[in-house]
């Protein structure tokens, strides 16, 4: 199981330094265009989130490595991810995109879907392999996936999801304290 944390505003400087450690052909695959750093903070700074849900995985050192954007629109729900280079091929993309599923059919919308350029063979592969139809017309994209309704397994599941990376947080949170202790009494023997 992959630990994935649901987001709040708090963590909006986290969700910022990960878009924009994206390099640039992957913001392009992400947004559909290259996005400046200006453009990639206003993107974060229109998102509702009382609206939308985020969720991010993160690293060893609490650095967000792969992040999902569900987007409740009438009726159903829109998702964007993205993992960091150093991150991809470990299950990432899928673990989120599960994730954003359940929290989307907890939301009681009827489907879920991506649009992203055909090119992105990334998303394009995760899209399939996760069941979902996927529509190609002109260098574009649409992955759909019928949800259905929510029952008490899948709001148990989704606490249950969130308290476990609350703890996986806390335990990296932890270690990250404990090397930056062992690190300052190595300098100070040295």
């Amino acid at each position: 199981m992959i630990p994935i944390k649901e987001l709040s505003s708090v963590e909006a400087p986290l969700l910022e330094q990960h878009f924009l450690a994206l390099p640039s052909e992957d913001r392009r695959l992400r947004f559909g265009a290259v996005l400046s750093d200006q453009a990639v903070c206003t993107y974060l700074r229109n998102i509702d989130y009382e609206r939308d849900a985020l969720f991010g995985v993160w690293g060893d050192e609490l650095q967000i490595v792969g992040a999902a954007h569900l987007a409740r629109l009438d009726g159903h729900a829109e998702l964007g991810v993205s993992v960091l280079p150093g991150h991809r091929g470990l299950g990432l993309g899928g673990a989120l995109l599960g994730r954003a599923h359940k929290h989307a059919r907890n939301w009681g919308v009827r489907a879920m879907f991506m649009h992203c350029m055909s090119e992105n063979s990334a998303i394009m592969h995760l899209a399939r392999k996760q069941g979902m139809d996927v529509v190609t017309n002109t260098g574009e994209a649409d992955a759909w996936l019928k949800l259905p309704p929510a029952d008490p397994t899948s709001h148990m599941s989704a606490v249950f999801e969130q308290r476990a990376a609350l703890f996986d947080y806390a335990m990296k949170s932890q270690l990250m304290g404990v090397r930056r202790f062992a690190g300052a009494m190595t300098s100070l023997v040295e």
